[in-house]
């Protein structure tokens, strides 16, 4: 047989190796980004451990020359390739009013598009996507699983539950080539409740269920304003349950406040949570979940004596007065930005679609709904209206973009020194399970350390590690800056690895 006629894999017999990296190449596509490369876990936990993989052993195959030619600088990140630090200047004075706002237009987190949208650069996804980890995660403990739903609803189910009219001019309604009529869901309760009803019968043993989705939502707001915190079309997770009874529901709506508390408090967020109004959502039983901030829109009062918290709309300052349960209660007012929303729904919309169960003697009863709503984008843009100051950006606790921003000399002397220390050091940082893909090095040596340095603490790096002239002595010491804390050590690598390992992340 000649080795024309010889199949793949009896060539690869006699090229194990090749053909191993070849098929890994083959099968794991990859995209090239700067200069390093986003590449699925399989190829890259195969190829970037020698002692272990017989991959990297075979210094002979033409195919590892190229994975090191091209894979040699997966893990570094050097901000001249990045979509960052574009020159924009935030002005003095500006007509914004929101800091928050300012602060992401002009650190490159936040693009305007058109009123009420807007383009979330690299730097704002990827906190995003450590939100939405954290929520995954606390979501994950309440046994509610995650799915997604259609945007567009059909205006046959609003108008079962009457909610086509009654949502008014901020509804936006589309209608197709064929007449028929739709709607840009800015909550889901109609899609989800139909969808539960034709599971019809349902076993009480299969309650209760839990779903939600994070996904982008709609809303023709008349006038929208401050960015990610009032816009006509936003990311927000909305968490639909079912239970069999009331004190089961209710057991359910406890579990999952619990889980917004937890997620604030991982965020380093201060939070009230208030009585709130059931508004065209309707139930008997609603809180929500306020960040204080002057730009807030919702006022509430809250006593720290009795523990009160309600939203003014429900009760004025002398009836929630009276409702205190200590004497000499201190009632005070403030300005928050909402940012999640509980309801108990009842019966409301599974008596609409007939969302029934069957109970152990076999009867149909209505099951006992709630939904949950967290808006995500707003609670990225109020964590940084809460925590920064007027020219810089304090991510909320896991999600700053990137924890670790590398700063080399400027170049000149012994530029390519420091160069390679840098990398050195990245390349060790990133071996730090907490910290891969958590360090950008800010290669733009022609610049002066200060104002890179200007400029990283201006985007909200955590930290700041300075590789100077220090880092040449006999006992080499790095210059570690802790942002956030507003602290200067000089450590040695190794110091460096033991603080940096403590550091709590996501992703």
């Amino acid at each position: 047989m000649s080795s024309s006629d010889e199949t793949e894999p009896q060539r690869a017999k006699q090229r194990p190796h090749a053909f191993s990296l070849k098929r890994l190449l083959k099968l794991n596509r990859f995209e090239m980004t700067g200069t390093w490369c986003c590449v699925r876990a399989l190829l890259v936990t195969r190829c970037t451990s020698s002692s272990r993989n017989i991959l990297c052993r075979d210094s002979s195959s033409p195919y590892l020359s190229i994975y090191q030619r091209r894979y040699k600088h997966h893990f570094r990140r050097y901000a001249s390739r990045m979509f960052q630090n574009m020159g924009k200047i935030q002005p003095a004075t500006s007509d914004l009013s929101c800091k928050s706002h300012k602060l992401m237009l002009y650190n490159d987190i936040l693009s305007p598009c058109h009123p009420g949208a807007f383009s979330l650069l690299p730097l704002g996804q990827r906190a995003l996507e450590k939100l939405i980890q954290v929520i995954d995660e606390e979501l994950e403990v309440t046994g509610a699983q995650k799915m997604s739903m259609p945007s567009l609803a059909p205006s046959t189910l609003w108008e079962e539950t009457g909610r086509w009219v009654s949502a008014g001019a901020e509804l936006f309604r589309i209608r197709d080539r064929h007449d028929l009529h739709y709607c840009l869901g800015p909550t889901h309760e109609e899609v989800i409740t139909s969808m539960v009803a034709q599971l019809n019968p349902l076993s009480y043993k299969r309650l209760p269920i839990l779903l939600y989705q994070i996904t982008r939502k709609f809303r023709d707001e008349m006038a929208p304003k401050h960015g990610l915190l009032r816009g006509r079309e936003f990311e927000m997770k909305d968490l639909y349950t079912f239970d069999a009874t009331v004190e089961d529901a209710e057991k359910t709506y406890r579990s999952i406040c619990e889980a917004y508390c937890r997620i604030f408090d991982r965020l380093g967020l201060p939070f009230n949570k208030v009585s709130g109004a059931t508004g065209n959502i309707g139930g008997s039983l609603s809180h929500e979940f306020h960040l204080s901030a002057e730009v807030g829109e919702d006022k509430f009062l809250t006593c720290d004596k009795c523990g009160l918290g309600t939203n003014v709309e429900l009760l004025d300052k002398q009836s929630a007065q009276s409702q205190c349960g200590r004497e000499n209660c201190e009632l005070v007012q403030s300005t928050g930005i909402e940012v999640g929303h509980a309801f108990l729904l009842g019966t409301k919309y599974s008596s609409v679609f007939n969302a029934i169960y069957q109970k152990d003697d076999g009867q149909p009863s209505l099951t006992e709904m709630g939904c949950y709503g967290l808006g995500v984008t707003r609670v990225l843009q109020a964590g940084i209206e809460v925590l920064s100051t007027e020219d810089r950006i304090r991510w909320p606790n896991l999600l700053a973009p990137y924890q670790v921003c590398i700063i080399p000399q400027k170049e000149g002397y012994m530029a390519e020194k420091f160069r390679d220390m840098a990398d050195s050091l990245s390349d060790r940082l990133g071996e730090l399970p907490n910290m891969r893909g958590e360090v950008v090095i800010d290669d733009r040596t022609h610049l002066t350390v200060g104002k890179r340095l200007y400029e990283a603490k201006r985007i909200g790096y955590p930290f700041v590690v300075i590789v100077g002239k220090k880092a040449l002595e006999t006992s080499p010491q790095l210059e570690v800056l802790d942002v956030y804390e507003d602290q200067t050590t000089f450590l040695s690598e190794t110091q460096l690895c033991q603080k940096l390992s403590t550091v709590e992340t996501v992703l």
